[in-house]
């Protein structure tokens, strides 16, 4: 059976304006430019799919101009919907504000996407081979929260987890939940050094990596310098950022663990898998808006290799 990722975070609609500069207090902010775009738990499954694997959304879509925003983005993007709707509530919404060097700021209230029911995940039938992606976001929504903790206690396969920047406001017992089930950790450097209380990037991910399965590990994610990756029981591993003239920040993150994900799915070693993500996320930052990773042939290509030729490990590199 053919492994797919499953979001199991909501998608929301993002109000993204470009700035000079994030406003003082009291002030107002110069636009030069204003877009709408799906966004959110969105982000990771556009780049996953994209990197060549089936990608379904178990998240909640409300009813709205918002809700329809969301799903017509996942249809264009062939991505399967098999979550629930909500009557009388339209999809979460995030006022981005990116500023002239590429940075963005976040203002975000959830909507449809922040309510999870018990009933609403016994409906997901994942397959053997599924991977799930779940987002502190979703631990974040007191509405969300109860189930989906009920749910990680259960141990669903193959998780990754995505803190967020949201990391330090959920509850400690969420928390350690869903660190408790996840095979693989994803993080920032800043969720990180919350997470485990630690300030070098390297000495986070061994501790992030600790204590998890044999087949999996901790990506610990740093921006333009690229990633450090820790296996269990191994000493971390630094593997460089590819360098791009960045204008876009926004969805980089999500870019790099949707591109982790889908390369796991297809038998890629996790450096091997690191290595990809780090390249789809730096040219994700070259283009405007937050759904912006590229296919896996225009990775393979900026690494210097041939799509559909045969690794250095000798797997094929899917085309």
């Amino acid at each position: 059976m053919t492994a797919r990722l499953i979001q199991m975070s909501g998608v929301i609609v993002d109000l993204i304006y470009r700035v000079e500069a994030v406003p003082e207090p009291g002030t107002e902010a110069i636009v030069q430019g204003f877009s709408v775009a799906a966004g959110g738990g969105f982000n990771a499954m556009v780049a996953a799919r994209r990197m060549g694997i089936a990608v379904a959304h178990a998240g909640t879509l409300g009813t709205g101009p918002f809700a329809d925003i969301a799903h017509a983005a996942m249809v264009r993007e062939g991505i399967d919907w098999i979550g629930v709707r909500l009557a009388g509530r339209d999809q979460g919404l995030c006022t981005v504000l990116t500023d002239a060097g590429g940075e963005r700021s976040f203002i975000a209230a959830e909507g449809a996407d922040g309510v999870v029911t018990d009933a609403d995940l016994a409906r997901l039938d994942p397959g053997a081979q599924d991977w799930h992606l779940l987002s502190g976001y979703a631990l974040h929504y007191p509405q969300s929260r109860a189930a989906l903790v009920r749910w990680l206690r259960a141990r669903p396969p193959r998780l990754v987890f995505d803190p967020s920047p949201v990391i330090a406001a959920i509850p400690e017992g969420a928390r350690q939940a869903a660190l408790s089930a996840a095979l693989w950790v994803s993080a920032n450097r800043a969720e990180g050094a919350v997470l485990t209380g630690l300030s070098d990037p390297a000495a986070i991910a061994a501790a992030l990596a600790e204590g998890r399965p044999a087949e999996g590990g901790a990506i610990l994610r740093d921006g333009a310098r690229g990633c450090h990756l820790a296996l269990p029981g191994q000493a971390p591993v630094h593997l460089p950022g590819f360098a791009v003239r960045a204008v876009d920040t926004n969805g980089a993150g999500d870019a790099h663990t949707g591109a982790f994900i889908a390369m796991l799915a297809q038998g890629a070693d996790a450096e091997r898998a690191a290595r990809i993500a780090n390249v789809c996320a730096a040219l994700s930052t070259t283009k405007e808006g937050p759904s912006t990773a590229p296919d896996l042939n225009t990775v393979l290509v900026a690494m210097g290799e041939t799509p559909g030729t045969r690794d250095r490990q000798g797997d094929t590199s899917p085309a």
